[in-house]
């Protein structure tokens, strides 16, 4: 990898949107460096992914940080509430799941802004959906863009104007089946990503959560086979 390509921060869940974001950050010529977080949530093996993904995709360097969201509760993903199953596309669609974790994307987003400009970059990367998703109210294209306006009145290089922030959401637009026929094409291997909100002890998906609905959709309608289940 080029010492010339330009810096990127991706931030890296271990799941297929996430892991073609990367492959995507990669393909327009940056030089990702991969962020995970391990907040306290039930699906915790996620991160095992995203370190097989990184690994994959030959990232130079993959940051995994710990903090407590456990702490405040609020979200079945850290705190002692059922995972909505069974949903329809409807119930999925129709407003915000216990499976909302509060200020998460807020807090990641704020990590990869400070790791950016230690690293001497404003560019980072998140694959968060507008489309197919669970009405995640900080997915939305409004909700990045007043993060980067924030941003750029946050940081001493953007103020300085050495280095302007640019969040880069590759798939806020793109379907399911686009985002993973875009990553198919890009030779991501989804056999390595995790989707599943309450995988069980043998870290298997469940098969009925949000995001294990929306990824079977997604395949049956790129018309590929889910190599994670294979």
């Amino acid at each position: 990898m080029s010492e010339q390509q330009k810096k990127a921060v991706v931030l890296l869940s271990g799941g297929l949107d996430s892991a073609t974001a990367l492959a995507i950050a990669q393909e327009q010529g940056f030089r990702p460096f991969a962020l995970s977080f391990r907040y306290g949530q039930r699906h915790a093996i996620e991160i095992a992914s995203a370190q097989r993904v990184a690994r994959n995709a030959g990232v130079e360097e993959h940051r995994v940080v710990d903090i407590d969201l456990g702490a405040f509760g609020g979200s079945s993903l850290t705190d002692d509430l059922a995972v909505p199953k069974g949903r329809s596309d409807e119930e999925m669609s129709g407003g915000i799941p216990l499976t909302y974790v509060p200020a998460r994307n807020t807090i990641f987003l704020s990590y990869a802004l400070a790791w950016s400009e230690v690293l001497g970059t404003g560019d980072i990367f998140i694959g968060v959906n507008a489309v197919d998703y669970s009405g995640y109210p900080d997915c939305r294209p409004e909700y990045v863009e007043a993060f980067e306006r924030m941003a750029n009145l946050a940081t001493k290089a953007a103020v300085e104007g050495t280095c302007p922030v640019t969040i880069h959401t590759p798939l806020v637009r793109l379907t399911k089946a686009e985002i993973i026929r875009r990553g198919h094409s890009l030779g991501v291997d989804y056999g390595a990503t995790l989707s599943c909100y309450d995988p069980g002890s043998d870290h298997m998906p469940c098969g009925a959560c949000d995001s294990c609905q929306l990824r079977a959709k997604g395949f049956a309608e790129a018309g590929l086979k889910d190599p994670a289940l294979v």
